[in-house]
């Protein structure tokens, strides 16, 4: 059974029943072709709707595909998921060691059909293959470390350690560049991947290497010490890769159609935000200081996150990146305007929750948490998840009556008040005597709650790819991966951990 339900929703419904029907129609009949040749008759397209899956490759990265205890998460992996649903059919999702690897099994005619991996777009790929519109701009940057003097120029790369992944984009580049400087030296390897390059620049074994901008943002996080020095291709075009002909562009066709809607509609650039802009909000001192906290501090208090969090059924790394951009994990923190604790309670919310003594890290934690699912239990019914969560947050932060103030100005406004992209546009005009003047609640620093939220959110994405499994257990990356039409993670009784 299709892990996604085919429903009127699903633009190609009335195409795939024909399909469907078709095929019956032939198996009733008295052709004597063989299935083989009949086969041939149907798209591309056609074959996925009839098989009810869509089988994709993808890399097993930050950037594209990982797992954590809630589920699948990733760019890649949300984008393609999204595909999917587009189609009606449910998603089959492989993994691949390699860039050869993934373009050699994308090569089959039986494997999978669509290659989803922050691909770059490139004049010398193979006839056999096709590539989507672009969904993302990209640069090729080269990494270096902060301590060591910025390289400027090519030139300031001859007689260095440069290493990439082989067979990537990066390895074809610099054997470009190579041709034309002799003088430039460069390996590949086959078992690292990008992240593990940072690592190692981060870390002094590796003088530089390549990283698109893409994979420098949601890396930066976790190595503080890299940097970008200078870019080597400016205008890098990321798109899916998918077998096709002269005759059948089928199945690029409709993904195309799809990513034009998503663009239009705001999940493109959602997903963007989620996973991408993270350098933005915090910038280089802030990730090094939660780098440090969070091998310093988390420790004494993950425990507690995870009980509390275990009570109310939420995903307990929310509560932590509350905590963190509320003390950052200093339970003694007391702020100018009487909040204290680890999770910055007032003292009417204390009393509220149960909370007697705000300065002790357990009571805190567990006031916080059941402070939060109060908020996000009286949450209007028209706000679904992931929305719902970023509104919850918001709340804790301003104010139920100031979030709501602020959703009757995006409904003034013409823009839609269930939706976090138009709510935060409106709320820092709570600071402004010509918008709050209009509200119930009157005045408020609504540009607070925006960063709050920006803030909680890119610290939850730290801490959902830092505990994922993969990196836990060290253990390889599994080649063959059902994907389920449906994550519990995104039931609204659960509130979504990013």
């Amino acid at each position: 059974m299709s892990a996604y339900t085919l429903s009127h929703h699903s633009p190609y419904r009335l195409t795939r029943l024909l399909a469907l029907g078709l095929v019956l129609m032939l198996n009733g009949c008295g052709d004597t072709s063989t299935p083989e040749v009949s086969a041939k008759q149907h798209s591309q397209l056609e074959h996925v709707q009839m098989q009810g899956v869509l089988r994709v490759i993808t890399r097993n990265a930050p950037t594209t595909y990982y797992q954590d205890r809630t589920g699948e998460a990733g760019f890649e992996y949300e984008l393609v998921k999204g595909f999917a649903k587009y189609l009606g059919v449910s998603l089959h999702l492989e993994i691949a060691n390699t860039p050869e690897e993934l373009f050699e099994r994308l090569a089959e005619p039986n494997g999978p059909v669509l290659a989803a991996a922050s691909l770059i777009q490139g004049p010398d790929k193979p006839p056999q293959f096709c590539f989507s519109q672009a969904y993302m701009d990209s640069a090729t940057q080269v990494i270096y470390h902060r301590n060591q003097v910025r390289p400027n120029a090519l030139t300031d790369l001859f007689g260095k350690k440069i290493l990439v992944v082989k067979g990537s984009t990066h390895a074809q580049l610099l054997e470009q560049l190579h041709q034309e400087n002799p003088k430039l030296k460069y390996e590949e390897s086959d078992h690292v991947e990008v992240v593990d390059l940072l690592r190692m620049v981060d870390t002094k074994q590796l003088a530089f290497t390549l990283a698109e901008s893409n994979e420098l943002a949601i890396n930066q996080f976790y190595f503080s010490n890299v940097r970008s020095a200078f870019e080597l291709n400016s205008q890098n075009q990321q798109a899916w890769a998918m077998r096709c002909t002269a005759e059948d562009r089928s199945l690029v066709e409709a993904a195309n159609q799809y990513l034009r809607n998503v663009q239009k509609n705001g999940t493109l650039q959602n997903l963007k935000e989620r996973y991408y802009s993270h350098g933005d909000i915090l910038g280089y001192v802030g990730v090094y200081t939660f780098a440090q906290h969070l091998r310093q501090r988390l420790p004494r208090y993950e425990k507690h996150f995870r009980a509390a969090a275990k009570q109310h059924d939420i995903d307990w790394r929310l509560v932590a990146a509350i905590g963190y951009q509320e003390s950052q994990w200093d339970p003694t923190a007391i702020s100018k305007t009487g909040v204290r604790g680890l999770m910055m309670l007032t003292q009417n919310t204390a009393e509220s929750v149960g909370v007697t003594d705000r300065l002790n890290p357990v009571q805190s934690i567990k006031g916080g948490t059941e402070y939060f699912v109060q908020i996000h239990n009286e949450l209007p019914n028209s706000i679904r998840e992931p929305d719902r969560t970023w509104f919850a947050l918001a709340a804790y932060n301003v104010g139920a009556g100031h979030l709501e103030d602020a959703r009757q100005l995006t409904r003034k406004a013409g823009l839609n008040p269930n939706r976090w992209l138009d709510v935060k546009r409106i709320l820092p005009r709570l600071a402004q005597q010509e918008w709050y003047t209009k509200t119930r609640y009157g005045y408020a620093r609504g540009g607070e709650p925006v960063e709050f939220v920006a803030n909680v959110r890119r610290y939850l994405d730290i801490l959902t790819w830092t505990s994922q499994p993969q990196l836990e257990s060290r253990a390889p990356a599994q080649k063959n991966l059902h994907i389920p039409g449906i994550n519990p993670a995104d039931l609204s009784k659960n509130l979504p951990p990013l």
